[in-house]
């Protein structure tokens, strides 16, 4: 099964994605990685790449991130683990992360839940 990791600033928010999310998707591994070592607002190299780690599978994990430098310290982390299965969606947070999930439960592969990350990137909320 695909991992499912949620980068934010805040780790109130990548928690309540993450809690969110298992809620629709019992059996999807999710890791939030939220914030800096001392709870302050950031994003931290070391947090996030744990996170990946502790889901990582040979399935393969995707990455979702709210803004910034979210974006910055996620692709350097991925550079470092040189891993092709890691991948970086870019798509809303938690609309993209709850359809990650449930993707990943009903056992989707990680090119094709990556595929329909790209429509839940562009779906409008209203139609007028």
């Amino acid at each position: 099964m695909v991992g499912i990791v949620i980068v934010s600033h805040s780790f109130k928010l990548a928690e309540g994605v993450k809690d969110f999310a298992g809620v629709m998707a019992k059996s999807c591994p999710i890791a939030a990685a939220g914030g800096m070592p001392d709870g302050s607002y950031g994003t931290n190299f070391g947090i996030i790449s744990d996170a990946i780690d502790s889901v990582s599978s040979e399935d393969g994990v995707i990455v979702l991130v709210d803004m910034g430098s979210a974006i910055m310290t996620t692709e350097m982390v991925i550079e470092e683990k040189n891993n092709p299965k890691i991948k970086l969606a870019d798509c809303p947070l938690a609309e993209g992360t709850m359809a990650a999930a449930m993707d990943s439960e009903m056992g989707m592969s990680l090119e094709d839940i990556l595929i329909d990350l790209e429509q839940v990137r562009n779906e409008r909320k209203l139609d007028y």
